[in-house]
């Protein structure tokens, strides 16, 4: 047994060495990782040929096998264990893979691309089935089976069930529509798989033990079902009745069964009888279902088998070992014990007195039994006795009895199809002489089967080159068969029997040709007239009616028995009958072909008397009829037996003598001359055909070259015609367009004229648009202003008379303020004493006289303001335009802001005498009498009284009055409209009877001056409103 580690690799050869026949493991495969871990294979599946499956380990990757080939690859790696694996029915290169993430994936073993990613399990993927049309596909885990369409791989069905019922398998029955599910209560289902409605269900059985069934197998015809499960029972079903039919007992050593696998056969007619039993112990067994008998098995105790899958053509089991490797059995040589012939049974005695009673000796057989009650076969064996010379002629290689065997022959109408090979190898003692059979295909193809394949076309590659070899063997044995021109058709059966074993396909064809063909080549060309004759003679003999109607209609021996002979009835008989009819032929005498053809003529002798054209003889000796093939058997043997012996084909044919053993015997029945004749004629016809052919050759490469230049030629003028037509149609089309280009262009010019002129337009009417847009702008802008200066006027006057009254309320207020601070200083003085009575009497009187320059000041203000308003409204009376009010106004805030300036020079001073005050802390009350006043204060600044300041020589007490400002500065600070100062440059006097631009640059001077007296004025108010009460 050869082990193959593949390891990392990708591809590589199966087996190294190429097993021996006879061994029933072929491989063993394994696959080791690093530090010399195995890695376990976990599932193997079959493609449909059954020469190569697809194995996937625990790390995901998935190998493709060629058994055929000796070849394997890595198609994938899917990165997790598999759960399932199955091929693709409908695509062979494709391949389903259950993951254990529960989804499954569709990959392509030869592009090693995923096809598809299915969804929807929640569970792992315990199988997979597909429909045998490749359609459809259903995965099964142990809550749910879900109906794939492998067209579109999308979900169409899925079986929900209760929890406490689980599913064991759901799978699809070979040849037909019906899915058929399994459950954990032992409940069997059968289903439409169009409409998906139930069809049956199969009864449970009440009584016996419960099986629990956990492992299924049916039939490639879909007819007998088998469960097992949890005992060492097996249920066998037959589908079409729905009943159980039978009840198997495993062994002792079987209490649970894990695995069943048909092993399919291939002359079974798809009904298997052989039925794998894997059980708990890793032991597969393979048991006879109708006989109950244990054939073989595989695997043991120290190598047990963990799962196993047989390969649809029944040759290779493939088993997936407890230690995870992969076992490669050949069917074929587990079964060889098999298909051996059963054991002599005839007991020889040694040792034993000549007196001893050996008619009392009994020998026992069991038969392998597995069923309860086991039966015991006694035999008792005759003591043996000297063979005669018929007995010796009788007895046949290997043991076999040839007159027992034509017994059996006589008793069931055929040999066992099991046998049969074998006994027609000891019928026809076959020499297999290996050595001349080597010698005669060493010579290789004959020359005369070169093409055969156009003669005899062969779907079958291999039985067409098995044909073409046996037919060459015969020719280098014979020179006549290379000749014969029916020999194909004598030999083809026994190539299709015997295509796995030539040698033996060859001794048998050779056998035939030389006892049961005997005097067919002394005519060659011609057909055997001798035996056409002996076969017409036995037919005038026993049906002369028929023979008549044959001969009436014109039709001979060569139209009513050669074409059975020289197929040797291959053409209207069932390969059944055929091997029937062959096991009555090669068990009698050679003269048995011969009454058998005549047999099969009287007994087809209705519808042979209805026939009166010789289409319809040919026709009917050509093609298959209604026969009944025992009937003509018991024919032929009866014209056997009741043929007189002067016209008995057994007179004129010798007996059966078998092919020499070493070198095959020499053939020469057949006129040399004429064979050495048409082989010199077909030599000479070879010559002459291969000088013909090379004549030919040439002749034919002179005509190719010859047209091949023609045709250039022609093309080449073809294609200088074209050229210039392409050239002329170029020009035309060239000038057409030249034309129509002038025509746009002249278009375009006059449209750019048209546009030119429009554009002309659009631009006059734009400007006189703006024009009148700008227009009424400037109208609206002057309105405004207009409308924006009335309402400043009219603004002006109303602050002009609020400021007025202000000053009068201010004015009134100082007078409260200073009674109220006299009478609060009066209080002071008698509290604090005399000493400070006088000090505050001398305050009191400069503030008496600041009080009065205010007053004087504020009067001038008044007069200023008044001459202010006068001026206004002689510019108002005069209606002068919005430019020289706008220059009035500006000149009334000059005039302002110089009032504001010079208050607040004044208010300066005041507030430094304070200061000087509050350094004395007798002057504390008078301090808080003036804040008071200054608090209450207008927004518009007073002029505060002027300032009393202590003299630098003065001592703590004493104080003494500040210099007042003269009278003349302060007028000098005062700006009234109506002064006719000559100094003053911006009069406001004028006149109408000036000019206009005199009066315009006045009005703009005085406005002005106003509006910087103003902003003056209101920056000096600002600051003392900010300052702290």
């Amino acid at each position: 047994m050869e082990v193959t580690d593949i390891g990392n690799k990708e591809e590589g050869k199966v087996w190294h060495r190429k097993p021996t026949p006879g061994k029933g493991v072929l491989v063993t495969v394994v696959r080791t990782a690093q530090q010399a871990k195995i890695v376990r294979f976990l599932h193997v599946t079959f493609d449909t040929t059954g020469d190569s499956f697809l194995a996937g380990d625990h790390h995901g990757n998935i190998y493709f096998f060629d058994i055929s080939r000796n070849r394997f690859r890595l198609v994938q790696k899917t990165g997790q264990a598999c759960t399932a694996l199955a091929f693709s029915l409908r695509r062979t290169t494709e391949f389903l893979v259950a993951l254990a993430d529960y989804t499954i994936k569709c990959f392509d073993k030869d592009t090693k691309q995923l096809v598809s990613w299915m969804r929807g399990h929640e569970g792992s993927v315990s199988s997979i089935s597909v429909h045998s049309s490749g359609r459809y596909a259903i995965s099964t885990s142990s809550d749910t089976a879900q109906l794939w369409d492998m067209d579109t791989f999308e979900r169409k069905r899925k079986l929900n069930i209760r929890q406490s019922v689980g599913i064991q398998r759901v799978f699809f029955l070979p040849l037909s529509n019906t899915i058929l599910s399994c459950f954990s209560d032992d409940s069997i289902f059968a289903w439409e798989s169009d409409t998906l409605s139930c069809k049956y269900q199969l009864p449970v059985p009440d009584c016996g033990p419960k099986v629990s069934y956990k492992a299924f197998a049916v039939t490639r015809d879909g007819k007998s079902l088998a469960a097992g499960g949890r005992s060492n029972l097996l249920h066998l079903w037959c589908l079409d009745s729905k009943q159980l039919i039978r009840v198997i007992q495993m062994p002792t050593q079987v209490r649970t069964v894990r695995q069943l696998d048909f092993l399919p056969d291939s002359f079974d007619g798809g009904a298997s009888q052989t039925l794998g039993v894997l059980s708990q112990d890793g032991v597969m067994r393979f048991i006879n279902i109708h006989t109950c008998k244990l054939l073989f098995h595989m695997g043991s105790h120290d190598d047990a088998i963990t799962t196993a899958t047989v390969s649809p053509n029944g040759r290779h089991v493939v088993a997936i070992m407890d230690n995870g490797s992969i076992n490669v059995y050949s069917v074929q040589s587990l079964t060889q014990e098999l298909n051996k012939p059963p054991p002599s049974r005839v007991a020889v005695v040694s040792g034993g007195g000549a007196d001893q009673d050996l008619s009392n000796l009994k020998v026992k057989v069991r038969s392998e039994v597995v069923q309860r009650g086991r039966q015991t076969q006694v035999k008792i064996l005759r003591p043996p006795a000297c063979f005669t010379a018929e007995e010796k002629e009788n007895e046949l290689p290997a043991g076999l009895n040839k007159k027992r065997l034509v017994a059996l022959l006589k008793g069931f109408g055929e040999y066992p199809a099991k046998y049969r090979m074998f006994v027609w190898r000891s019928l026809l003692c076959l020499p297999e002489n290996h050595a001349a059979y080597s010698s005669l295909t060493d010579k290789g193809l004959h020359s005369a089967y070169l093409t055969l394949q156009d003669k005899y076309p062969i779907k079958s590659h291999k039985l067409q080159r098995g044909l073409q070899r046996a037919l060459s063997a015969l020719a280098h044995w014979a020179a006549i068969f290379g000749e014969v021109e029916y020999l194909p058709l004598v030999a083809f059966p026994f190539v299709k029997l015997f295509q796995n074993n030539p040698m033996l396909c060859f001794e048998v064809v050779a056998t035939v040709i030389v006892n049961w063909g005997q005097h067919w080549f002394e005519y060659f060309p011609s057909p055997p007239l001798n035996i056409l004759s002996m076969a017409e003679n036995v037919l005038a003999h026993h049906d002369k009616e028929l023979l008549q109607h044959l001969v009436d209609c014109g039709i001979t021996s060569q139209l009513y028995v050669w074409p059975l002979l020289e197929t040797l009835f291959s053409e209207v008989l069932t390969r059944e009958e055929w091997l029937r009819l062959f096991d009555n032929i090669f068990s009698n005498h050679p003269s048995f072909l011969l009454l058998a053809c005549v047999a099969y003529i009287t007994c087809c002798r209705e519808p042979l008397l209805l026939c009166s054209q010789k289409e319809d003889f040919e026709y009917f000796f050509h093609h298959r009829n209604n026969l009944d093939l025992g009937a003509m058997i018991k024919e032929a043997y009866r014209l056997m037996g009741s043929t007189p012996a002067d016209i008995h084909p057994r007179t004129l044919l010798s007996d059966f003598t078998p092919l020499t053993k070493g070198q095959y015997p020499v053939f020469n029945h057949y006129p040399e001359f004429i064979v050495q004749y048409q082989s010199r004629e077909r030599e000479k016809i070879r010559l002459q055909e291969m000088v013909y052919l090379r004549e030919r050759q040439e002749v034919s490469a002179l005509h190719t070259d010859c047209v091949r230049r023609q045709a250039e030629e022609e093309a080449y003028y073809a294609q200088q015609e074209l050229l210039q037509n392409a050239e002329e149609q170029r020009r035309n089309i060239l000038a057409q367009e030249e034309k129509k280009l002038a025509q746009q262009r002249t278009k375009l010019a006059a449209m750019k004229r048209e546009l030119k002129v429009k554009e002309l337009q659009l631009l006059d009417a734009t400007k006189r648009r703006f024009l009148k847009h700008q227009q009424d702008l400037r109208a609206s802008q002057v309105q405004r202003l207009d409308q924006e200066i009335s309402t400043k006027m009219d603004l002006r006057e109303r602050e002009t008379a609020t400021a007025v009254q202000d000053l009068e309320v201010r004015q009134m207020e100082l007078e409260v303020q200073r009674k109220r601070l006299e009478q609060h200083l009066f209080k002071e003085q008698e509290r604090v004493g005399r000493e400070v009575e006088e000090e505050v009497e001398m305050k009191m009187r400069k503030a008496e006289r600041e009080e009065e320059n205010y007053t004087e000041l504020l009067h001038h203000t008044e007069t200023n303001m008044q001459a202010l308003e006068e001026s206004l409204a002689e510019a108002c009376q005069l209606g002068l335009e919005s430019d020289w009010q706008r220059e009035t106004l500006a000149e009334e805030e000059r005039l302002e802001d110089t009032m504001r300036d010079v208050a607040g020079r004044k208010w300066d001073e005041v507030m430094n005498s304070r200061a000087q005050l509050q350094e004395q802390p007798l002057s504390s009350a008078e301090t808080d009498v003036r804040r008071q006043m200054r608090v209450v204060s207008p927004p518009h600044r007073p002029i505060p009284a002027p300032s009393v300041s202590a003299g630098p020589s003065a001592a703590g007490s004493d104080v003494r009055p500040g210099p007042a400002p003269p009278l003349k500065q302060a007028q000098t600070n005062m700006v009234c409209l109506n002064s006719r100062s000559p100094s003053e440059s911006t009069s406001t006097v004028f006149s109408l009877d000036r000019g206009r631009a005199q009066l315009d640059s006045s009005e703009r001077n005085l406005m002005k001056e106003i509006r910087e007296l103003r902003q003056k004025l209101a920056a000096r108010a600002r600051e003392g409103g900010s300052s702290p009460s």
